[in-house]
Order: C-alpha cells, then structure tokens, then sequence
C-alpha cells in the first residue's frame, strides 16, 4: 500500500509540502500503537536520548496518534539515535520508515506511523518548542522519562 504524506516545516511555522510517497503495511497488520511506542521508547533509551516526551495525540490530528520528542548531544549523536531507531523499526515492521533531516542531524522526522518521533540537538528543540505548543492544546498530556 502507498500512502502520501507532507513533510518540511519553515521556521516561519507555515508548510511547504513537498509530497513523499512511502510504502506503508496494510491496515490492522502492523504493530499496535502501544508496542510501535514501547519500541521506540526503548531505542531512544537505549541509544542516550535525553529528554524524551511522548504526546498523546488521539482525537487531536488526522497524521498520527503519538508525538516522540527527544534530544541528542550533537549532530553525531542526533544522527546515529535516528538512524538505529529507522533500523529497529524496519527489524520489527519490515518496513523503513520515512525521515527528514538526517543529512543536517540537527532535527529529524521519522514517521513511524502512528507515532511520530523528532529528534533534536538541544538548541534546535529549545528554538521550535514542538512541546509547549502541543502540550498548550486541550485534553493533550505528556509523559517525560527520567533524563539518561
């Protein structure tokens, strides 16, 4: 199955979306939101993210059900989180998922389906504070773990 999906923000806060077509399991043949986020959960953890918050987002967007928001030490370090976290989910789903902005390493996307997962060097994250704006939403709660 093929799905389209927008990707690239400005630092103005407005889209420009150029379309990417990823390769996507069919519905209900994945993991469940749950073990999807146990997985990354535990990459991130495993691999010294700090910082990381995950963002119930059920009822709040049409692109996915959870928002991961973590940190690395360096465009290094952002970069090799990112690049076994996309390793292990392709381990468990057979399926890569689609990234933005492992050439720079100083944000990256991965859009893991349900799950939505940002990594950041810690200047970047503090400029665009994806947090505190979703956080700020109604009825949207934030669990942190403990800093590694």
């Amino acid at each position: 199955m093929e799905d389209t999906i927008l990707s690239d923000m400005t630092a103005a806060g407005t889209t420009t979306r150029p379309m990417h077509t990823v390769h996507t399991e069919l519905p209900g043949t994945g993991p469940d939101r749950e073990t999807l986020l146990d997985l990354i959960l535990k990459s991130l953890d495993d691999d010294g993210a700090t910082d990381v918050v995950d963002i119930d987002l059920q009822g709040k967007s049409s692109e996915a059900d959870t928002m991961v928001i973590a940190s690395g030490r360096s465009t290094r370090h952002v970069g090799a989180i990112s690049e076994k976290l996309l390793d292990r989910l392709k381990q468990h789903s057979g399926v890569r998922p689609h990234a933005e902005g492992l050439e720079a390493a100083d944000w990256v996307l991965i859009d893991a389906g349900d799950v939505i997962v940002h990594v950041f060097r810690p200047e970047v994250r503090e400029f665009y504070q994806l947090e505190k704006m979703w956080m700020q939403a109604p009825d949207i709660t934030a669990r942190a773990s403990a800093q590694a």
